[in-house]
C-alpha cells in the first residue's frame, strides 16, 4: 500500500472516527486525436503532483517527521550540519549592515529563532512561502508565513515557464482567497507587457517564493522524503512486526504427559491442573511429564531484511550507514571516503540556503534604497554584494593538508628556482591546498600583494641601512 492510500490518521479529526476508505482522483480517460494515428510520448509534458497528491505528499511528509524515527533524522541531521553554529548576514558597507543586522533581528522575523524552522519545512514540503511588508517610510522588511497546504496553485511567466510570477491560495470557509505576486529583484520591466498586465492582477501584496527538487518547466517544490515515504513506513511495520514476534517468541504453554491415562483420566486430571507460579514447587509422579514449550518462529533472516530496508532509504537519501548506527565494516579510513558524498550534497543544500537568505537580504536592501529617495539600485550594484556565514559542515582533519603543502612547497622552490614553473602557477598549487584549510585567496591578487609588501619591507629596510648625516654618494666615494 503506498503512500498515496495511507496515513488514515491524518484524514479524520481528534474526534471523528477513522476513515480507512481509500481518497482517489475522479475517474477519466485520455482520448487522443484520431486524425493524426499517433501521439508523441513527448506531447504531456506535466510533470508536476496533481492537487490531491501534492496534499497527501506535504501530510505524509509531516507525518513522517513525526512518527518515524529514520525520517526525523533524514530531515534533522542536515539541518544540524548546516545550521548548528548559527548563520550571519554580512555586507560589506556599513549602513546596509545596520539594515541587514534590523531586518535579522527584528522581532518578528527573529530570523535567529525561525530560520531552523524555514529549512526543516523547506526540506519537508519542498517550497516555502514568505509574505513581505515593506514600512514605506523607512523601507524596513518583515516576514509572514504561507502554508504551503494552503496554496492552491503557482502561475508561472507564459513566456518564460521556469519563472514564478504568482500564487493564488485556496479558497476559505467564506470563499475568500489571495492572489499574491512573487518578489524578483528587479524592476517589472524586466518582464513583457504581457507577463506585467498578468502579475498586476495579484493584487494581495508580494511574497519569496523557494523550492527545492523541482523542474524546470513550471516546476514546483518536492520534499525530499517524498521518494522515500513508501519504504519508510515499510521499515516502520517491519520493525513493528519484529516487536510482535519478539513478544511472541517469550510466551510459552505448559505441556503435560500423562503416561497410560485414558480420556476420562485426561479429562479429569485438566479440570484440577493449575498453573504453576513463580519460585513455586510442582509435586507429581512418575505417570506425569511437565514441559513448557515456547514457539519457535525462524528469524535468522531478520537483520539481512532490516538492514536490506535501511540500506536502500539511506542510499536514497544519500547517507552514510555508519551516520544511522551501522559501524559494520567502517575505519576512519573508508569512514571518511563514505562521508564525502553525503557532505556533498549538504554543501549543494547550503548554497540553496545561501541564494535564499540574499535573496531576501537584497530585497531588504533594495526597499531601504527607494525608501530614502535612491530609486530602484542598478543590477550590479553594491546593494547586491551580500554573504552568508555558515558553520564549517565538518571538523576537517588539517594535519594531512599541512603535512601535503609542506612537501609541496618544498617542491615548487624548486621548479622555481630551475625557471620551470611562474610563480602565479605555483600559488595556484599552494591555493588549493590551502582552500582545503578553510583559507581560500585568489593567487593572481595574492602574488600582486606579496610583492607589494616585499618591496616595500626592502624599501623600509634600505632607509634602517642608511646612517643619518652622511650622504650615500659620500659612502660611495669612500667606498671608491
Amino acid at each position: 500500500m503506498g503512500w498515496l492510500s495511507k496515513l488514515r490518521f491524518w484524514e479524520s479529526k481528534p474526534d471523528e472516527t477513522v476513515n480507512t476508505e481509500r481518497l482517489v482522483e475522479a475517474a477519466g480517460a485520455n482520448i487522443a486525436d484520431d486524425t493524426s494515428g499517433w501521439t508523441k510520448l513527448s506531447s504531456d509534458n506535466n510533470r508536476d503532483l496533481g492537487p490531491v497528491k501534492r496534499q497527501r505528499m506535504q501530510k505524509v511528509s509531516a507525518f513522517l517527521w513525526q512518527s518515524n524515527l529514520i525520517a526525523n533524522r533524514l530531515i534533522e541531521l542536515p539541518v544540524a550540519y548546516l545550521l548548528a553554529e548559527g548563520v550571519k548576514l554580512t555586507n560589506a558597507e556599513p549602513d546596509y549592515q545596520a539594515v541587514l543586522d534590523k531586518f535579522w533581528k527584528d522581532p518578528i522575523n527573529d530570523m535567529d529563532n525561525k530560520l531552523e524552522k524555514k529549512v526543516r519545512e523547506l526540506a519537508l514540503f519542498g517550497e516555502q512561502f514568505y509574505p513581505a511588508f515593506v514600512n514605506e517610510m523607512t523601507g524596513h522588511v518583515r516576514l509572514s508565513y504561507l502554508d504551503p497546504a494552503r496554496v492552491q496553485d503557482v502561475i508561472f511567466d507564459p513566456d518564460n515557464p521556469e519563472q514564478p510570477i504568482g500564487v493564488i491560495t485556496h479558497r476559505d470557509q467564506k470563499g475568500r482567497y489571495q492572489r499574491y505576486r512573487i518578489i524578483i529583484n528587479g524592476p517589472e520591466d524586466v518582464f513583457t507587457q504581457r507577463t506585467q498586465a498578468i502579475r498586476a492582477q495579484f493584487t494581495d501584496g508580494d511574497l519569496f517564493y523557494f523550492n527545492i527538487n523541482a523542474f524546470c518547466n513550471k516546476g514546483r517544490g518536492h520534499g525530499d522524503l517524498t521518494a522515500q515515504a513508501d519504504y519508510l513506513d515499510l521499515y516502520d511495520e517491519f520493525l513493528f512486526g519484529e516487536g510482535e514476534r519478539a513478544q511472541a517468541l517469550r510466551a510459552f504453554v505448559w505441556d503435560v504427559t500423562l503416561t497410560g491415562a485414558d480420556q476420562a483420566e485426561v479429562d479429569r486430571r485438566a479440570e484440577q491442573i493449575t498453573p504453576p507460579g513463580p519460585n513455586s514447587v510442582n509435586v507429581h509422579n512418575d505417570r506425569e511429564k511437565w514441559q513448557a514449550q515456547s514457539p519457535t518462529l525462524n528469524s535468522g533472516d531478520t537483520e539481512v531484511i532490516g538492514k536490506l530496508f535501511k540500506n536502500h532509504i539511506l542510499a536514497g537519501a544519500t547517507m552514510s550507514p555508519h551516520w544511522f548506527a551501522d559501524g559494520s565494516d567502517v575505519n576512519r579510513a573508508n569512514g571518511e571516503s563514505m562521508g564525502e558524498p553525503t557532505l556533498k550534497i549538504l554543501t549543494l543544500r547550503q548554497q540553496k540556503i545561501k541564494n535564499m537568505l540574499i535573496t531576501m537580504a537584497t530585497y531588504a536592501l533594495r526597499q531601504y534604497e527607494i525608501a530614502n529617495g535612491s530609486g530602484e539600485p542598478e543590477l550590479n550594484g553594491n546593494v547586491y554584494w551580500s554573504n552568508v556565514e555558515f558553520p564549517e559542515l565538518t571538523a576537517k582533519d588539517t594535519s594531512r593538508f599541512a603535512a601535503a603543502m609542506g612537501q609541496v612547497a618544498g617542491s615548487l622552490v624548486i621548479l622555481l628556482n630551475e625557471g620551470l614553473m611562474t610563480e602565479e602557477t605555483a600559488l595556484k598549487i599552494i591555493a588549493s591546498i590551502s582552500g582545503q584549510l578553510g583559507v581560500a585567496f585568489d593567487a593572481a591578487d595574492e602574488l600582486k600583494a606579496a610583492k607589494k609588501v616585499f618591496d616595500d619591507k626592502k624599501k623600509e629596510q634600505a632607509k634602517r641601512d642608511t646612517f643619518p648625516g652622511i650622504k650615500t654618494d659620500d659612502i660611495e666615494q669612500d667606498a671608491a
